[in-house]
């Protein structure tokens, strides 16, 4: 049986899914087998594994920390928000149906948890440590009778809970005191330690602070964790973006991505703001396009409603004039199918409405259908036309999710063509590009995650601009491998591990 350690939070955004990354890091340095585990994952951010299972993103890049292939294991059930309180709940990788809060909550979650169960068994089969995540805070009291990811996963588990406050939004100390005080005695003792997460200042200064939470709660501060920006890795949702940062606002290529209101999939575009030459910026509601070097439609989980979104803020007729004075657009997944001439969804799979008008500036039709495609997939191109780049290479990498599904009202050249698919042989079209190069469409997403193809397509705008192009490429999954080494080094020097071990022997009672 593995030993286990659970990272629960006071509310949510504490950085209990960064803080479960380090120590999967941390574990695997020291020579451990070591998993993540969320029972319960709310995030629009997903992926697709190998066997053609779909799981929040978060897990992904703990998997990838702890230097493991990702698997719906380790995050069995994943909402994934629709609008109006529902979400389609997706259950080993699988979608099971859109279900309300209270439809959910009520009756479905604890039906979910004999699966929950059987994963967390076959973790501990395999692994030597098991680092769980919570979600939100356990002190929600009117969601804890059906709870299946914070308190009640902990005694499954079992597991000694750490309890993380981000004293950077203030009042960290008051809700340290306050979550312990609403948990059950039983649930109380379960909490081992407490973590200060995203301290900025001289932790001198902290130090009366910290020695009254402790007489207080009768629990130790295991560590205080300082802010850390730009950290490389990625972020799990999209409430990330109300803070994530502008790229570098030097950068002399202007990329504006629409910041739909269901957008999805954003770690799309991490790699091209990890670019030395690139500024990334989201276009929130009521900001202007600007003038861009390219622009980008990301993934969404409701295409239809964020097309009307465009169409009321302006933004249909704003975009429409930039490609026809020359700007080029992108479209990913459900921002591929906003740029066909209409969007149908007869049997309501994402929302109320039967059909909308897209965007006409590809000439297709998407229909949505019930049955969701989720692959990983490779795929080569073929002198891809997209800037006039006539790129060709082949090993390109990316992956599926969605439900429509695209028909073509006359002949189109295509982005990309699919080779493999959950591992299977095929050759299959994907996405478009336009006669005239400006408009490409595609569903694969992580296609920016090439770097091959990532520097072609930015060399290309950097020559419609008049610059050099630089030729050089950025090592994407390298990047990605020294952020995680990063954030263990400062976690490491910022925790008390033995004690960290020690809670986890004690619990064990080895």
């Amino acid at each position: 049986m593995a030993k286990a350690i659970m990272l629960q939070g006071t509310s949510s955004h504490v950085g209990k899914s960064i803080l479960t990354t380090a120590l999967c890091r941390i574990f695997k340095q020291d020579g451990q087998r070591v998993t993540p585990f969320k029972s319960q994952n709310m995030a629009l951010n997903s992926y697709v594994t190998k066997t053609g299972g779909e799981m929040g993103r978060a897990q992904v890049a703990q998997a990838e920390a702890a230097g493991l292939e990702p698997a719906v294991d380790m995050n069995p059930v994943l909402l994934k928000p629709t609008g109006n309180s529902c979400s389609q709940v997706i259950v080993m990788g699988k979608p099971v149906g859109n279900m309300s809060a209270k439809e959910y909550h009520s009756g479905y979650s604890l039906t979910a948890l004999g699966v929950v169960t059987e994963c967390l068994q076959r973790l501990h089969n395999d692994f030597d440590i098991i680092v769980i995540e919570g979600a939100g805070s356990p002190a929600e009291v009117n969601l804890k009778d059906n709870d299946i990811v914070n308190m009640r996963i902990a005694k499954l588990a079992p597991a000694p809970v750490l309890l993380i406050a981000d004293i950077d939004r203030g009042g960290a100390l008051a809700s340290v005191v306050g979550t312990l005080e609403l948990l059950d005695p039983d649930e109380r003792d379960l909490v081992k330690g407490i973590i200060i997460n995203k301290f900025r200042g001289d932790i001198n200064l902290l130090k009366p602070a910290l020695d009254f939470l402790e007489t207080k709660t009768g629990k130790p501060v295991l560590g205080v964790i300082p802010h850390l920006d730009r950290l490389g890795i990625d972020d799990e949702d999209s409430v990330s973006l109300e803070d994530k940062q502008q790229s570098d606002t030097t950068g002399e290529i202007d990329i504006a991505v629409l910041r739909l209101p269901k957008i999805s999939n954003f770690t799309d575009f991490d790699a091209l703001g990890n670019e030395s030459d690139v500024r990334v910026r989201y276009v929130r509601q009521g900001e202007a396009i600007g003038k861009p070097d390219l622009i980008i439609l990301p993934g969404s989980k409701n295409t239809t409603e964020d097309l009307l979104y465009l169409r009321n803020n302006g933004y249909e007729q704003e975009l429409i004039k930039l490609v026809k004075s020359g700007t080029p657009v992108v479209g990913i997944c459900g921002g591929y199918q906003m740029l066909g001439r209409e969007v149908q969804d007869p049997d309501h799979t994402e929302s109320d409405l039967d059909q909308v008008m897209g965007l006409g500036l590809i000439d297709s039709i998407t229909i949505f259908e019930a049955d969701k495609v989720t692959h990983q997939v490779k795929a080569a191109a073929n002198n891809h036309r997209f800037l006039g780049i006539n790129y060709s290479g082949d090993n390109l990498t990316g992956y599926e999710i969605h439900m429509g599904r695209t028909q073509f009202m006359t002949p189109v050249d295509p982005a990309f063509t699919i080779v493999t698919r959950s591992g299977e042989q095929i050759a299959m079209s994907d996405g478009a590009v336009t006669a005239d190069g400006l408009v490409m469409g595609t569903y694969m997403h992580g296609i920016f995650d090439n770097d091959a193809y990532r520097r072609a397509v930015l060399d290309a705008l950097r020559v419609r601009k008049g610059l050099a192009p630089l030729g050089t490429m950025l090592n994407t999954q390298a990047r990605k491998d020294a952020a995680y080494d990063r954030l263990a080094d400062v976690v490491r020097q910022s925790m008390n591990m033995d004690l960290v071990y020690r809670i986890m022997n004690e619990s064990t009672g080895k």
